[in-house]
């Protein structure tokens, strides 16, 4: 199966993006772009996004960019991810590119940056690294 469709399939199964309106934008080896919406359900008590969204989107942009190092017989799971608030999520979408930073047979270092999108300018309000572990798929 070609990396992307593998990719994308997984995403498509995965019913919390779904819910958050997320979307891949991008996928290439050892990078993967997502996107979605600030929903009104994703709101924190100040009217920004949501902390949890910024780190929902992060660590599954992460997670796909390791998985279209892996192959086929492989998937991978978050071990620890670390989140850095830079500012709030204050636009209409954000955005989050992650990348793999270290490939290895049983630990993936990665990294993503999430940014909130109003019109054409974006902001960058979150930093994540982590680690993620391939699985037997």
């Amino acid at each position: 199966m070609d990396m992307e469709k593998r990719v994308r399939d997984s995403f498509a199964r995965q019913s919390m993006m779904d819910t958050l309106g997320a979307k891949i934008a991008n996928v290439a080896p050892g990078a993967v772009e997502i996107t979605a919406p600030i929903l009104p359900i994703a709101l924190q008590q100040q009217g920004f996004g949501h902390a949890g969204l910024a780190f929902s989107l992060g660590d599954t942009a992460a997670g796909y960019s390791a998985l279209s190092l892996m192959p086929e017989d492989q998937e991978v799971v978050t071990a620890e991810i670390r989140i850095h608030l830079l500012a709030p999520a204050r636009g209409d979408q954000l955005i989050a590119r992650g990348k793999v930073i270290k490939p290895g047979r049983r630990l993936v270092v990665v990294q993503a940056e999430v940014f909130a999108r109003t019109g054409g300018r974006e902001v960058q309000i979150a930093l994540l690294t982590g680690t993620m572990v391939p699985v037997p798929a």
